[in-house]
């Protein structure tokens, strides 16, 4: 993939440390010619980011709280002042409160249902209306990440799936509006991974095992491809390709029930 993204540049938003998914795509981005900006939320995760963002040849990191308009006003007026245009953005943010990920959804709070909403999905187009100034001119790319817990019940994902309906939903209505000026705007759907947001999840572990023995593949996605995947939809090869849920899952999303030998 080398020179795909050569003379691109964009923002990367949600790497935690260096098995995030986000960091995953970055790596992917920069090895693929892209100059990549990241935004972070505190100084612990500033910390771990530091040297990841250095090991890409990038100095510009921002602090950003996603549920602050202030504070997002201020990262993209810097990113527009480091850069007038950027190519693509990279939107790797969820959040909800680990305890209300297990037991029954019937129980979930009306705070932490709002909170799971903001966080993971309206945030996405909150960025999206900030990043539409500075891709308006040559178009560009809106990336996000999903899971198939939208369209399946998913024990202990809960109100995370509905939060990624909306986000899915939100895709594709994003990619409509934002056609007519080349603006792409797709999801990434990898299976279970083990990143530190994965292990938020109850049962990860077996989760993570039963995918790798069931999906046609015999195999969970891994970094590598789920950042080939950014690659391309960032890149000219990707410039037909607008409002999909791209599934990097081994196939897994495939099946009806486990393979024989496993059931």
């Amino acid at each position: 993939m080398a020179g795909q993204l050569q003379g691109k540049r964009g923002l990367i938003m949600g790497v935690a440390n260096e098995r995030s998914i986000a960091w995953g795509i970055a790596k992917a981005m920069a090895e693929a010619g892209a100059e990549l900006a990241f935004t972070y939320q505190g100084d612990a995760f500033g910390k771990r980011l530091e040297p990841l963002a250095a090991s890409v040849g990038s100095d510009f990191m921002v602090d950003v709280d996603v549920t602050d308009d202030a504070s997002l006003d201020t990262a993209f007026d810097q990113l527009g002042a480091r850069w007038p245009t950027i190519d693509f953005l990279v939107h790797a943010i969820a959040f909800s409160d680990k305890s209300e990920l297990q037991g029954r959804i019937l129980n979930t709070s009306r705070a932490n249902f709002k909170t799971s909403l903001d966080i993971s999905a309206y945030s996405f187009i909150d960025v999206a209306r900030r990043a539409h100034p500075l891709m308006v001119e040559n178009g560009g790319t809106l990336l996000t990440l999903t899971y198939m817990g939208s369209t399946r019940v998913t024990p202990n994902y809960n109100v995370m799936g509905v939060a990624k309906a909306a986000l899915e939903a939100s895709v594709r209505y994003l990619a409509n509006d934002l056609g007519p000026e080349a603006i792409r705007v797709n999801a990434i759907s990898p299976g279970p991974m083990k990143t530190l947001a994965g292990a938020a999840i109850g049962g990860a572990r077996k989760t993570y095992k039963h995918t790798d023995q069931n999906a046609p593949l015999r195999s969970n996605a891994s970094l590598e491809a789920v950042g080939g995947t950014a690659v391309y939809l960032a890149s000219d090869a990707g410039a037909c390709t607008t409002g999909e849920i791209i599934r990097v899952d081994g196939g897994f999303h495939v099946l009806g029930m486990p393979q024989y030998e496993h059931l």
